[in-house]
């Protein structure tokens, strides 16, 4: 099966694997990427409400981790994603 086989027989809902996969597709050689959550629904064809749940999924099953990041400010920038 190969490189997905784990993530496919996880048993995580079809949501968090579509959202594995799209950030995986995304990711950078340090298996980061930071697309925004509008960004993911629209592109996935999913509510901004069910990509959170599957980035919990994600976190929560330990495939993933979510990093705040913030402006000088203080202000909130983006989430960083790294695929564990």
């Amino acid at each position: 099966m190969g490189y997905f086989e784990t993530i496919y027989a996880s048993g995580l809902p079809h949501r968090a694997v579509a959202v594995y996969m799209y950030l995986h597709d995304r990711a950078d050689r340090d298996k980061s990427c930071w697309p925004a959550i509008p960004t993911m629904a629209r592109e996935l064809g999913m509510s901004r409400s069910t990509i959170k749940r599957a980035l919990n999924d994600l976190v929560s099953a330990g495939y993933l981790r979510k990093e705040f990041r913030y402006r000088e400010n203080g202000s909130h920038t983006s989430n960083l994603y790294t695929i564990l």
